[in-house]
């Protein structure tokens, strides 16, 4: 399983190509918009969210509600392109006509792909790399994202994310899963702990006044996967390591951990590690999860535990100093629309990155022609763990 996914911030469309679902497996534009609107919402997001109401159009690889086995394609409109049709049309324009438009960026933002882009592409238009490195891909990618759950969810594998931290607001309490998964979507800054919801609203909102953003931790819980997905024997093989890759691959995430993640550098491994228990009716289970269902680099039939830091979204409406590409002197960062804080819709987004990392790696594991063919070898997986 692989996709591609194509087109800039504000393009016409963004487009991405899935190959490898299985064939047989009922898909509706509806469930996957479900999670493109979940994307564009929480609290802290800015205008743009406003003007583009992102829903999916399926075109290829499924007829009648079923995917065929051929490779789908996902597009997603965006409705603000009629704004920006001379700017980021795909027919030239003169000279004049760039100039009066007066959008041309020179300055690039601290924190962003601008200036580093620039040099790499030789482009003089920094307009040409923030387009693409913009956020904006993530909706392409939380289709994909939603693809693969309707798959997993076909296979009794769920998902479930929430917010841990804003801007150094944390909901510690300590939860079980049927807690979490009765208090998802609580509020609108995703937190399970309803007591610092309004804490964190006026975290961001704080953060707004200032011209400022802030960022946070964010966690996705997967239920149901079945034991040894991933490999020991090589290390692009691992589960962990791809998922690690898969989150960080996100725009301003910069970390990544499993189950307790740093907290195990304070305690010994008596604390640690997961003691291994079995009983005739689930088989091999573990006593605790601190490894956040990963043994190496392997599934271990625990709930996987995924944590994401989010750094601070880097245009500020306050900017900070930046150098013109052209006259080389100081300026204040130029300021495109941009969130507060973004740290709700992000836990949507890595829940779904994390879901194609998975699905991926279940496709790889199991033949997978179509779905019926992949249920029977997943069931077979499940009893492995009773029967070993």
């Amino acid at each position: 399983m692989r996709y591609l996914t194509s087109g800039e911030s504000h393009g016409p469309q963004l487009t991405v190509i899935i190959e490898g679902v299985p064939a047989n497996l009922e898909i509706h534009a509806a469930d996957i918009n479900e999670e493109m609107f979940k994307r564009q919402g929480g609290y802290g997001r800015g205008r743009r969210m406003q003007i583009e109401k992102d829903s999916v159009e399926i075109v290829s690889g499924v007829r009648n509600g079923y995917t065929l086995g051929s490779p789908i394609t996902l597009i997603v409109t965006n409705d603000d392109f009629k704004h920006w049709r001379k700017i980021m049309g795909a027919d030239p324009i003169s000279d004049e006509d760039q100039e009066n438009m007066k959008r041309v960026i020179t300055k690039p933002r601290p924190g962003h792909a601008d200036l580093i882009g620039g040099m790499k592409y030789n482009h003089r238009d920094l307009r040409n790399v923030l387009e693409r490195s913009s956020a904006r891909e993530t909706a392409a990618r939380v289709a994909v994202g939603a693809v693969s759950k309707i798959l997993l969810k076909q296979l009794d594998i769920h998902f479930y994310s929430r917010v841990m931290e804003i801007g150094g607001i944390k909901d510690d309490l300590a939860y079980d899963l049927e807690t979490i998964k009765s208090n998802i979507d609580k509020n609108d800054v995703r937190v399970i702990n309803d007591d610092i919801a309004q804490q964190m609203r006026d975290k961001i909102d704080d953060a707004k006044k200032a011209g400022d953003t802030i960022g946070g931790v964010v966690q996705t819980i997967i239920e149901g996967v079945p034991i040894g997905i991933g490999s020991y024997v090589h290390y692009d093989r691992k589960l962990d390591g791809r998922i690690a890759q898969g989150v960080v691959s996100i725009n301003a995430f910069k970390g990544v951990s499993f189950g307790e993640g740093f907290k195990a550098a304070e305690k010994p491994g008596s604390e640690i590690q997961d003691e291994i228990l079995y009983d005739t009716n689930n088989g091999y289970y573990r006593g605790s999860n601190h490894l956040g269902g990963f043994e190496g680099g392997m599934s271990n039939g625990m709930p996987i535990v995924v944590n994401g830091v989010m750094k601070p979204i880097p245009t500020l409406y306050k900017p900070l100093n930046s150098v013109d590409i052209n006259t080389k002197e100081s300026f204040k960062a130029s300021v495109e629309r941009s969130d507060s804080c973004a740290v709700p819709a992000a836990s949507v987004v890595v829940e779904n990155v994390v879901a194609f990392e998975l699905a991926k790696a279940l496709l790889e594991e199991f033949q997978c022609n179509h779905i019926e063919q992949l249920k029977s070898q997943i069931e077979e997986r499940r009893l492995l763990n009773i029967e070993y």
